[in-house]
């Protein structure tokens, strides 16, 4: 089962770059994030054409917004709301797993909770997320979160941890709090099983960047983490930076994990 996450960043607008990444990766699954749509707006037939017959979605106007297409069976989903009625939560019910998929607020620029109620908001979303899963949830579940998270946790999951130490989404409260709810659940990050923590993994590349290649500052905001229980079951990932050079792309490629 071939699972792809996807900060999007409009849904209509690129709805041709999905269509690309369906013919180049055939996913089974894809999450999106910052579909921008209100739902009853939502081109839910376009995506059927594609081959995702079971589609569930939370959108409003211009911001936000998530969703999950599918080819398999959707047997039942809900979206939660933490601090605000932000549409940035989706989970569906497929086969034997819960898959949730969250767009975690960018937190602005400040790294200051008393100046910048965006950043406030933002670790106050990620502590809700550790809560709701340690109230609701058991660690024996079969359970799949991704999304964008808006936070780089390592060192080398940016081009300079050093550098970026009090850029928002590489702040030390940011680092320690997405750590945090990652190991009080034992999450696996597919990405650290495949790729030693030692080495660079990015998912955005600034659209700033004239040339991103050659500058390569990314960070890696997008994330797949699977519970104890599915982490033998994981086979490979692909990080889909071929997007990031598609005419009128995201500032995010499409990241992909296959579980079995």
């Amino acid at each position: 089962m071939i699972i792809a996450t996807w900060n999007i960043n409009s849904v209509r607008l690129r709805l041709d770059l999905l269509q690309k990444l369906f013919n180049a990766q055939a996913p089974d699954i894809v999450c999106l994030q910052e579909t921008k749509v209100q739902d009853a707006h939502f081109p839910i037939e376009a995506l059927k054409d594609m081959g995702f017959n079971h589609i569930v979605y939370s959108g409003e106007k211009s911001y936000n917004g998530v969703a999950i297409l599918s080819k398999y069976e959707i047997s039942d989903s809900f979206s939660l709301e933490f601090y605000n009625s932000d549409k940035r939560h989706i989970c569906a019910k497929i086969h034997d797993f819960e898959l949730h998929n969250f767009y975690v607020p960018a937190g602005g620029d400040e790294p200051d909770t008393l100046i910048n109620p965006k950043y406030k908001h933002k670790l106050a979303y990620v502590e809700a997320m550790e809560q709701w899963f340690a109230s609701n949830r058991l660690k024996s579940d079969n359970l799949i979160l991704v999304g964008d998270l808006n936070i780089a946790p390592l060192e080398h999951d940016v081009w300079s941890s050093k550098q970026l130490s009090n850029v928002v989404s590489h702040t030390p409260f940011e680092r320690t709090a997405l750590i945090k709810l990652q190991n009080s659940f034992d999450f696996v990050d597919t990405a650290r099983k495949f790729v030693d923590p030692s080495q660079k993994f990015y998912s955005w590349w600034s659209y700033r960047n004239r040339d991103w290649k050659k500058s390569n500052r990314g960070r890696k905001l997008d994330h797949i983490w699977v519970s104890k229980p599915l982490e033998s079951r994981l086979q490979n990932i692909v990080l889909y930076k071929e997007a990031r050079d598609w005419d009128r792309p995201s500032d995010h490629v499409p990241y992909i994990a296959n579980i079995a």
